[in-house]
């Protein structure tokens, strides 16, 4: 929704107050009759927007934000403040640029190109024989926007093909998914996916490595992800290891002996990282630890 500019505009005009498809439309820089009415009829389906008659039938309509449509705004701005921080330079919400962006950041990371790449570097050929539901052509074009848009860059390789690595523009972009992530199962539930294990190991693995600590702190922890549906207990997440303030390591595999461990469900660690509020989150052993790469992720994420 958010990379489509005329999407964009809407909400920003009608952030206010509610407006008249004609005061709308001139609001938004006049486009096509047609093109505003599909626009707005998408938006109004998906329970962003509102249509309320004046005066009962055949009155004219206002379109107004739905709660859904305000909340799609707390996500707007976190969005605008990562491409704030774009590596050449900040990029408007509603621009062609931030489109641009956008696509290829959603696209990255529904193909599982980015879950590939959280890791580490690989170059196409591998990508490939990792993801088997896309064509050769179509993971190659996703590629090719990713770099366009400065999510990946090249990196020295020795074999064939060139290795992409993610940068730190990417490793941020979890602050508007898990944003985006959470307006979903709030409004969209019921035609959206859910948040799942791949999507929690990708968040974990990209952007802890970027997390900074006072140097004295150093242990292992556990940060789990409870994913249980309905009798089936089951959970996700990493086991970090921190050294010196640092963390030296970040693996999948959640067994094993740790100091401290953190667990909470996908809505509790989205409220950690994006509100820095970690009061629903279950501590356990050091969790002085496990609090302050709470705090971390957040201090990144949202700086």
């Amino acid at each position: 929704m958010l990379s489509t500019p005329l999407n964009v505009h809407v909400l920003q005009a009608l952030r206010d107050e509610p407006m008249s498809l004609i005061d709308l439309r001139r609001a938004v820089g006049s486009p096509p009759q047609t093109t505003m009415r599909g626009h707005l009829r998408a938006l109004v389906e998906a329970r962003v927007l509102e249509r309320k008659r004046q005066g009962g039938f055949p009155g004219p309509v206002d379109y107004e934000l739905a709660r859904a449509g305000r909340e799609l705004l707390g996500v707007a701005e976190i969005l605008e403040a990562w491409l704030r921080v774009a590596p050449d330079g900040a990029i408007q919400l509603g621009s062609v640029a931030a489109k641009s962006s956008t696509k290829a950041l959603v696209e990255g990371w529904s193909s599982g190109i980015v879950r590939a790449l959280a890791a580490k570097p690989l170059a196409l050929t591998e990508i490939s024989r990792l993801i088997t539901g896309l064509s050769y052509p179509s993971l190659e074009r996703r590629l090719g926007a990713m770099r366009m848009a400065g999510l990946i860059e090249p990196r020295p390789g020795s074999g064939r093909g060139t290795p992409y690595a993610v940068t730190d523009w990417l490793r941020r972009a979890i602050g508007p998914l898990a944003a985006a992530a959470r307006w979903e199962r709030r409004n969209l539930s019921d035609v959206t996916s859910p948040v799942r294990r791949i999507d929690i190991e990708a968040a974990f693995l990209l952007t802890l490595p970027m997390v900074s600590l006072p140097e004295p702190y150093a242990g292992v922890c556990r940060l789990a992800v409870d994913t249980s549906n309905g009798s089936q207990h089951r959970q996700a997440g990493v086991v970090v290891r921190v050294e010196k303030g640092k963390v030296s390591s970040c693996v999948t595999r959640l067994d094993g002996q740790v100091d401290a461990s953190a667990l909470g469900s996908v809505a509790a660690w989205i409220a950690t990282v994006l509100e820095k509020d970690g009061e629903q989150l279950e501590f356990s052993g050091r969790s002085r630890l496990a609090r302050a790469l709470g705090d971390g992720l957040h201090r990144v994420l949202l700086p």
